[in-house]
């Protein structure tokens, strides 16, 4: 194949994805129970205040979130140099989840902001610790990293549903550990562009990171700070996992999915994946909330719930896939 073949094919691919992401915007901004049409925008004030209040801020929710996600389970792909970890498999988001609620308990009346810092704090340790214990497992069985994962945010899962029970915050704690997003509108969705920096920034380390993905030895060989960088990348994962629990809850596979699947076809090269994983994974979660929306219609299905299906089916894929072709 040519190099103008080639650029050719690539111009192709990218101008499928960005129809295609387009196509899922615009439709999420005319699905829900409340009737729209593009030409009623221009005539009807009610009409472009239901866009602008509830379905354009929800829409931009599921966008940020989703790339946000994607890129943050990428990132930690990338520091525990395995392919089948993500924040909602590995401890992270269950952290986060602990910390909203030590948040809560403390100080009842914290904003959001607040209550992001201190799930942050919360999932900054959860995530060191998980790394720090992985990293001990033998790397010739990289199934037992994911297998030890879900051991992991399981048993921290179930400390925090234990302690909402004993405080009767039971119902506080399925708002964060189920992803929905009915309840995003304007002013309350506005977090989620803190993602998206954090998103800008994990691009602009992406050739670091994929220095970082090469191991310790030999990214400091290669003149890396390697322990700077390890920082970094926590960091990225943890603000953008507890972000995203504050503002939607906890969102499933799609840290996990959105990168296997770009890698299939894009390679490693981070440079390069980044913008793919970020709008594979905003389509992913945008498709997945306006078929939430569909299914049941005039009712919702949260959009965690048709993720953790989707996401798993995706996920026996990927390990097939892998298994069969060795």
């Amino acid at each position: 194949m040519t190099a103008g073949s080639l650029g050719s094919q690539n111009f192709a691919y990218q101008a499928i994805g960005a129809a295609t992401l387009l196509a899922l915007f615009v439709a999420s901004l005319f699905v829900g129970v409340g009737e729209l049409a593009i030409g009623s925008l221009a005539s009807d004030p009610e009409a472009l205040r239901l866009i602008m209040i509830s379905r354009l801020p929800r829409t931009l929710a599921a966008l940020l979130a989703g790339s946000a996600l994607a890129i943050a389970g990428l990132v930690m792909q990338t520091l525990a140099r395995n392919r089948f970890v993500e924040p909602s498999t590995a401890g992270t988001a269950q952290s986060a989840a602990l910390g909203i609620l030590v948040v809560t308990l403390v100080w009842p009346d914290a904003s959001l902001g607040w209550k992001a810092a201190g799930a942050a704090v919360t999932a900054l340790a959860g995530t060191s610790v998980f790394l720090m214990l992985a990293h001990r497992l033998p790397p010739t069985q990289p199934f037992l990293v994911p297998l030890f994962g879900l051991v992991y945010g399981g048993v921290i899962g179930a400390v925090a549903i234990f302690a909402a029970w004993h405080l009767d915050l039971l119902q506080y704690l399925e708002v964060w550990m189920t992803g929905e997003f009915s309840g995003i509108l304007r002013g309350r969705y506005e977090l989620l562009w803190v993602a998206g920096a954090l998103v800008v920034l994990a691009w602009w380390t992406a050739d670091r990171l994929t220095m970082l993905s090469l191991g310790r030895d030999v990214s400091i060989g290669l003149g890396l700070n390697y322990a700077g960088m390890l920082r970094l990348g926590l960091v990225i994962v943890s603000a953008i996992t507890a972000l995203a629990v504050v503002v939607v809850g906890t969102i499933p596979f799609v840290g996990l999915v959105a990168p296997n699947i770009v890698s299939r076809f894009a390679g490693e090269n981070l440079r390069h994946t980044l913008p793919w994983v970020a709008g594979g994974g905003a389509a992913l979660v945008l498709a997945c909330d306006i078929i939430g929306r569909l299914i049941r219609f005039p009712y919702e299905v949260p959009v965690g719930t048709i993720l953790g299906v989707v996401g798993a089916v995706l996920f026996l894929f990927l390990l097939l896939g892998r298994n069969r072709n060795g």
